[in-house]
């Protein structure tokens, strides 16, 4: 659940800190107090993306920071050691965002990215607008509806996948019958070319081998004579050399050290220095004795360079490319070969068709027994939010085999009795799509495993009786997850456990927003302003106080 929310230099707000309850909180304020930033802050810090100007005024950065409980979020502790981030009860998403649009992610101290913000944020929090039920009317966000509501959601984007392998496949066997010619004498092509690249035998490891010993090869007599300069200066000129100098500075310093024993630490180090130069000398003479000058084994390596050189020109690449372009004429044959194995291509075609098959019609099944529980149910809402004698149904359409299955999905709804149920995109209104989309939310919200929600004036069109009963609906989801409502009206308002308030006010000529948490009598006095206005009287306050009553009661 979200437990804290900590904001400094965002839009109009200098400094927030905000403590969560479990269950059911609302957030009211008047009309451009900022109730809006509440959301926008929240949504920042799980990876959404910054689309305006939202650092203070005058200010460097913004910041952000969401503190959630995850003891019993095994989602969001799999998704962590996914990412092998350290797994704790709590978790604590930062971001910060600077004036020049620049941002930076943090993850329980971590440097992130925002696309990993975006990932766990979806373990964390789901977040419906006031303008969610406009959603509705598209006919993918209903499948997914019924989908959800089925637990299908996982089969759905499995059979999807199973559509792709199986329509790919069969594009592939389309292609091979349509051009089975040119596929032959492709894979002739292919037969002599890998076959004469093989008979190179080359490796990477080779050409750099090759390179080396040709250089060293090409300047063999240069080397040698290098190398007996060197074997000269360090120990076998007859007149002066390394060796001996440093064996005259040795026997010095044996001298020296009788009348100051402090110039033993530099005989030890020089004694060391001429052991190494001893062990450098001799060295250079094995390789001497080694070395000599081959041309035969010169020519050998010149002829290897230019056969390879002339493989990588015929074949129009890079000599070090030669093996991975084996490699893939290797995969392409045995690619065209499969296909004119008899039948190989349609076999495969005809097994993925046959899985998909399966796993579609798997999720018709789930589908169909989920539409008849879901209309049953909304429309048991619809009689409690106003739309007394409606209906709501939902046709499944056999169609074409498609990614989202073998059937079309379309919610159906009769505003009233006696009416035949039509697409919900014909006929609702505004408020009444509303109210379904909110009976919806709930209903099938109480199934996520995501577990804190936010409703953002999804009451909007609603008063009276009906926004009573809205109230309730998410008192009642507040008892299995956590639930913050921003709102408008009183009704919605009064059945929260747990009421903010965000206000704005003029400080040093700049505007500010503040969010706070209400004591029993400040609501009262918060819920009679949403009742009466301006105007608030013992009147209005006795009622305020009644419907919190009634609210506690219910």
């Amino acid at each position: 659940m979200l437990q804290a929310l900590s904001i400094r230099d965002f839009v109009i707000v200098e400094s927030l800190e905000l403590e969560f309850s479990a269950g059911y909180t609302t957030l009211t304020g008047e009309t451009g107090a900022g109730k809006s930033i509440l959301i926008d802050a929240l949504s920042l810090s799980l990876g959404a993306r910054n689309e305006g100007d939202v650092t203070r005024k005058g200010h460097e950065k913004a910041e952000i920071a969401t503190t959630f409980a995850i003891a019993h979020n095994q989602a969001a502790r799999d998704w962590l050691q996914a990412q092998e981030m350290d797994v704790d009860d709590t978790l604590v998403l930062r971001r910060v965002i600077y004036a020049d649009g620049r941002s930076r992610a943090f993850i329980n101290g971590a440097s992130a990215t925002v696309g990993q913000l975006r990932e766990i944020g979806e373990t964390l929090i789901d977040i419906y607008s006031q303008n969610a039920h406009h959603s509705l009317l598209k006919i993918a966000t209903q499948r997914e509806i019924l989908d959800a509501y089925a637990q299908a959601s996982p089969l759905a984007k499995q059979v999807s996948q199973l559509y792709k392998d199986w329509s790919q496949l069969q594009q592939q066997q389309t292609a091979y019958e349509k051009n089975a010619s040119q596929f032959a004498d492709e894979l002739a092509e292919l037969r002599d070319s890998s076959r004469e690249l093989k008979q190179l035998a080359f490796s990477e490891q080779e050409w750099q081998a090759l390179q080396q010993e040709h250089v060293r090869l090409s300047n063999g007599a240069s080397l040698l004579s290098g190398m007996e300069t060197c074997l000269q200066l360090m120990s076998e000129n007859s007149e002066v050399n390394a060796l001996e100098m440093l064996s005259q500075v040795q026997g010095k310093l044996a001298e020296l050290q009788s009348m100051d024993a402090g110039l033993q630490t530099i005989a030890e180090t020089l004694d060391s220095a001429v052991i190494q130069l001893e062990e450098s000398s001799r060295a250079l003479n094995r390789y001497l004795q080694k070395s000599e000058l081959d041309p035969e084994r010169l020519a050998e390596v010149d002829a290897r360079i230019q056969a390879i050189h002339g493989a990588a020109r015929k074949y129009r690449a890079k000599p070090e490319e030669l093996p991975e372009l084996l490699a893939q004429q290797s995969a392409r044959m045995q690619e065209l070969e499969a296909y004119a194995d008899d039948g190989a291509l349609a076999k495969k075609v005809s097994a993925a068709w046959l899985a998909y098959q399966q796993g579609a019609t798997q999720l018709s099944g789930l589908r169909q027994q989920a539409a008849t529980q879901l209309a049953r149910i909304i429309t048991a809402e619809m009689q409690t939010l106003s739309l007394k004698g409606g209906q709501f149904a939902i046709s499944l359409t056999p169609g074409d085999a498609a990614a989202h299955g073998l059937e079309q999905v379309e919610f159906l709804v009769a505003g009233h009795a006696g009416v035949e149920p039509r697409p919900l995109n014909k006929v609702a209104s505004g408020g009444e799509l509303s109210r379904i989309s909110l009976a919806l939310q709930v209903t099938t919200a109480a199934l996520g495993s995501v577990p804190c929600m936010i409703f953002d004036e999804v009451d909007v069109g609603i008063g009276g009786a009906v926004a009573e009963v809205v109230g309730r609906l998410l008192n009642q989801l507040g008892q299995q997850r956590q639930v913050l409502v921003i709102t408008h009206l009183a009704q919605v308002a009064a059945q929260a456990q747990q009421h903010l308030q965000v206000s704005k006010s003029e400080a040093n000529g700049a505007t500010l927003s503040r969010i706070r948490g209400l004591s029993v009598d400040e609501r009262i006095e918060e819920i009679s302003r949403m009742i009466g206005g301006l105007q608030i009287t013992e009147a209005t306050r006795n009622h305020a106080r009644e419907m919190l009553k009634q609210a506690t009661h219910s």
